[in-house]
């Protein structure tokens, strides 16, 4: 009875518990809406299964459908005339909180207990779950309150009242200009073989690169980052942003 009240006392005020894979729903709906996207019931089932397996979340449609149905029934997403999954007020908060959680998560991990960058985000799904607001803002301050995780994602202040869904002054990779220099701002995270890639290349928040060819009747966007020749499919190249240097 000690912990339940405990867990109780450190939720938020008004707040009800949701299940784990509920949380995970929140995160990636939050994910996302930052890039713009407002995902249909397939859509979200796709990218559902970049999510580490130990999570256990169904990703047939059948499952995905049951949960979003039954997430619409608690309050926190709705279905839209188009088909189209969206966070209420209740689950965009709700979201935002997840977020966070998951990214102060991934900043400890890596600049507090040294985890490499490839694997932190994985291990990140593992905390997220269990941190209480106390212990997260404990983190928080011994981070020296961080504003992105490693990967460039924007780690949401508690007193936050809106997801970020505009990155001003950047582009998407696959949008840059041929010669150009950018430095890199944010890169995609949620695929472990992608993630390891483009961390052995260096294609890091913070690096800057050069533009060599945005070749599209190749689908291919080559660059040159730390000294080396890279080659970034088109659709990879959509989801890294950068800004010119």
């Amino acid at each position: 009875m000690r912990g339940m009240t405990t867990r109780t006392r450190n939720r938020p005020v008004g707040s009800q518990r949701i299940s784990h894979t509920a949380e995970n729903y929140l995160l990636s709906l939050a994910i996302l809406r930052e890039d713009g996207l407002r995902p249909h019931m397939s859509e979200l089932a796709s990218y559902l299964r970049r999510i580490p397996e130990g999570e256990e979340i169904g990703t047939t449609l059948a499952s995905v459908s049951g949960m979003v149905q039954r997430m619409a029934k608690e309050g926190l997403l709705q279905v839209t005339k188009e088909k189209r999954i969206d966070l209420t007020p209740v689950g965009e908060a709700r979201a935002r909180d997840v977020a966070r959680r998951h990214r102060l998560s991934e900043r400890l991990l890596v600049d507090v207990l040294g985890v490499p960058l490839e694997l932190a985000e994985s291990e990140a799904h593992s905390l997220e779950h269990g941190i209480s607001p106390a212990l997260l803002g404990r983190i928080e301050e011994k981070l020296g309150y961080p504003d992105a995780c490693p990967y460039g994602r924007p780690i949401y202040k508690s007193t936050d009242k809106e997801l970020r869904t505009a990155d001003p002054g950047t582009i998407r990779l696959s949008e840059a200009q041929e010669g150009s220099v950018y430095r890199i701002t944010r890169i995609p995270d949620e695929e472990f073989p992608l993630l390891s890639y483009l961390v052995n290349s260096k294609m890091l928040p913070g690096e800057r690169i050069r533009v060599e060819e945005v070749a599209d009747y190749r689908r291919v966007v080559d660059v040159t980052c730390a000294g080396e020749r890279v080659s970034l499919g088109m659709d990879v190249a959509s989801r890294i942003r950068a800004r010119a240097a």
